[in-house]
């Protein structure tokens, strides 16, 4: 089993655990270039809002879509767009990462900004 296998098998006990509850997720990919975050609907099927260091937006304004800064602005723009998706509460889908860095950096700026997980 390699890195990728180990961190999916641990993103799908997560998922199922998850799912048991019957509320949106909001899941975290990240690769060494970018962050992506999506919050995604209870029955699992359809996303609610998007953001990621991809987007013109964010790219203009950190340099870096790789780093903790560019994390934090995900984080923040994820929580906007999910208030105005009308989701205030959500499950946080780490997608098998560890709580550290990045998507930790995401995470807290997305409590910071109204969202509550």
């Amino acid at each position: 089993m390699n890195k990728k296998e180990a961190r999916l098998r641990r993103a799908r006990k997560t998922r199922a655990r998850i799912a048991e509850q019957k509320v949106a997720r909001l899941t975290v990919f990240r690769s060494n270039c970018h962050i992506y975050a999506q919050i995604i609907s209870d029955c699992g099927s359809r996303v609610l809002a998007a953001a990621s260091t991809v987007e013109a937006g964010v790219k203009g304004d950190v340099p870096n879509g790789g780093n903790v800064s560019a994390a934090a602005a995900v984080g923040k723009l994820i929580a906007e767009r999910a208030a105005a998706a009308g989701v205030q509460s959500v499950a946080f889908d780490r997608a098998g990462y560890q709580y550290h860095g990045r998507v930790k950096a995401l995470a807290e700026a997305a409590r910071e900004n109204g969202l509550k997980f």
